[in-house]
């Protein structure tokens, strides 16, 4: 399905080339260094952003949305180091295969200090967790913390509080190495109880989604797989991993490599047991990513699982006892291509929407960047994709109408971008409705994707803004970075990138982001924004709002006691200048990701908070006691 591009051509003198990668390739020339190829040569070619930026930027006199503020990429001041490294069939030996979905990031205090950190997921050498110092200043503590996992191709991460002491427990996926899952001792060191728990599944999973669906307090795990794609093979260089199968996207075809999703009660004491069949709950579609959502507004969380190739399901949940699964009746038409979801009230209705994105729609043609906010024009074959009565190609929006009901209006709202992974959601100008972030890109061998950033107008739609607010462009225009490296006169001697050369042959693929967690990084006031990238280092987007602007916010802290430790599942109402906006509290961070976090509220130009309630999943609603103070952290306990 996924093919690769033609068989590339050196490139010398490019004079539209990106800056840094235009500095590479002349240095390695002037060093007698390995002759740099860009795959596709297209890379060099940046004229299309700029065009793409200066059209944004004049559509901005129009914005009614406030956007006078930018994002910039601090990653060098930050001291992180860590690079995102992929296995060969996503780079010298690429296959058209799931090892390109990449790998996410989860974000929590895993100290106990106040700051939240980051733990970053990677295929090839090890996950990092880093510490944050503040001030948008992070230090390594991979080793002392002992979640490294170098011996294994990771792809997601989830914190959460699954034995209600306080502190954030990890849990992290991998390709066929094993599961890992994590105890925190409180001072973010942390111990492998992995087999104790009962939760060393092997194959190739994907994320995981903690939440209480039986409500007694204690959180479960849905563990998401993808389905069979990998061989028997082992290769690598300097590590190990399961080569892919030559027809992976066709994997959803063939019955016989199906890989049902697991859900897991947990029985106390960070011990859980698989009660999938028990539950009703044995879905065999080849997903990336769910979502808890209490789409009936029962109060018990119903669950609502991606397809990546496929229609979605809709799994309602029937008072804890089991999971009806009730798909086409709620959701009669769904994202095809589906890789990332969250959960979240768009329009500040009190009722939480679902935005979905859609990856593998848009494979089905390239297109240029004139049709990049178009739904997909579906090629493939029937036999492929189904005879589409219940899909949508492309990214979906579904509006909460209450009652059970939801009414898809994703191009109503603008929902719509290329080659998108998974989407962030937070106030990013603190003006009262959540706005978006979604990270894209395809890489090698593949030409280059813009992120997407979508500030939301008041709930009545999103306005494209990542050009706008310095998003666009990366750092120092960077638009490729070195993929892998060719010895043509040695063992890839034949190697169809390296056409023509006889000695060294870099081959530089396109830049492109893969997860993101948005949170106040640098304690300022204001959101900012981390990504995890497919082979190269993460960026480090902080805010200036709160320089540019008086922000007005209010974060929220929960503390569970009938219910879980962290209030997963929890919904929380703000009321501030006469305006209501609802948040879940779901711990769903990003594409691949769950973390624990404050809920953060934007203000807008509200002077004073009137009243913050909480419906726990125990059911019990809390008010917090008058007043609450404007611009600070409210911790709520359970009573």
């Amino acid at each position: 399905m996924r093919q690769p591009l033609p068989i590339l051509l050196a490139l010398f003198g490019a004079t539209l080339l990106a800056a840094t990668t235009l500095a590479a390739c002349r240095a390695d020339r002037e060093t007698s260094g390995p002759v740099v190829r860009l795959s596709p040569p297209q890379l060099a070619d940046t004229a299309r952003l700029t065009t793409l930026g200066a059209e944004q930027r004049k559509s901005a006199s129009r914005f009614s949305v406030f956007h006078d503020f930018r994002f910039t990429d601090r990653l060098p001041d930050s001291g992180i180091t860590y690079r995102n490294r992929v296995v060969s069939d996503a780079a010298k030996t690429y296959k058209s295969a799931h090892y390109d979905h990449g790998t996410g990031m989860a974000v929590a205090d895993v100290d106990g200090d106040g700051r939240l950190d980051v733990y970053f997921v990677s295929q090839v050498g090890g996950n990092a967790l880093w510490r944050n110092l503040g001030g948008g200043r992070f230090e390594d503590i991979t080793a002392a913390a002992g979640v490294a996992l170098a011996d294994r191709v990771g792809v997601s991460a989830s914190f959460a509080d699954t034995d209600n002491d306080g502190d954030p427990d990890l849990y992290v996926t991998t390709v066929r190495h094993g599961n890992a899952f994590f105890e925190n001792d409180g001072r973010g060191r942390f111990r492998d109880i992995t087999d104790t728990a009962g939760l060393s599944y092997s194959g190739h999973s994907s994320a995981t989604v903690f939440f209480d669906y039986n409500r007694d307090g204690r959180l479960d795990l849905f563990l998401v797989n993808v389905g069979r794609y990998t061989t028997d093979t082992v290769a690598g260089e300097g590590y190990r991993f399961y080569t892919a199968v030559d027809d992976a996207f066709s994997g959803h075809l063939k019955p016989e490599r199906a890989e049902p999703s697991r859900l897991f009660r947990n029985e106390g004491g960070n011990r859980f047991v698989d009660v999938s069949a028990a539950m009703g709950l044995q879905d065999v579609s080849w997903s990336g990513d769910a979502s808890p959502i209490d789409g009936n507004g029962d109060g018990w969380p119903d669950l609502y699982v991606l397809n990546m190739q496929g229609n979605n399901e809709y799994y309602e949940n029937a008072g804890g006892t089991r999971f009806v699964r009730r798909s086409r009746e709620v959701f009669p038409r769904t994202s095809w291509g589906a890789m990332g979801i969250r959960v979240f009230d768009f329009d500040n209705d009190g009722r939480m929407d679902i935005y979905i994105t859609d990856m593998h729609s848009d494979m089905s043609q390239e297109v240029g960047p004139e049709h990049e906010r178009e739904k997909s024009h579906m090629v493939w074959s029937e036999e492929v994709r189904g005879d589409g009565t219940a899909s949508i190609w492309g990214n979906s929006v579904f509006h909460n109408e209450g009652g059970g009901r939801f009414r898809e209006v994703s191009d109503a709202v603008n929902a719509e971008m290329y080659w998108p992974w998974g989407l962030s959601t937070g106030d990013l100008n603190a003006d009262g409705f959540e706005d978006v972030f979604i990270t894209a890109g395809m890489n090698y061998p593949y030409r280059y994707a813009t992120n997407s950033l979508k500030l939301n107008d008041r709930g009545k739609g999103f306005v494209d803004a990542e050009f706008v607010l310095g998003v666009e462009p990366r750092r120092d225009g960077q638009v490729a970075t070195p993929w892998f490296e060719l010895d043509m006169a040695g063992a890839d001697k034949g190697h169809r990138e390296g056409a023509g050369g006889d000695g060294r042959v870099s081959i530089w693929g396109a830049r492109g982001s893969r997860s993101s967690a948005i949170f106040d990084v640098d304690g300022d006031g204001d959101l900012d924004i981390v990504t995890n990238e497919f082979n190269a280092e993460p960026m480090v987007l902080l805010s200036n709002l709160s320089e540019r602007h008086r922000v007005r916010f209010l974060q929220v802290v929960l503390r569970g006691a009938r219910s879980n430790r962290g209030g997963l599942g929890a919904v929380v109402t703000v009321t501030a200048g006469g305006v209501t906006h609802t948040q879940v509290h779901d711990g769903k961070s990003g594409y691949l990701s769950q973390s624990l976090m404050p809920l953060y509220f934007g203000l807008g130009d509200a002077e004073r908070v009137e009243r913050v309630e909480v419906v726990w999943p125990s059911g019990q609603r809390q008010t917090a006691p008058s007043p609450v103070s404007v611009n600070g952290t409210l911790a709520l306990q359970e009573p």
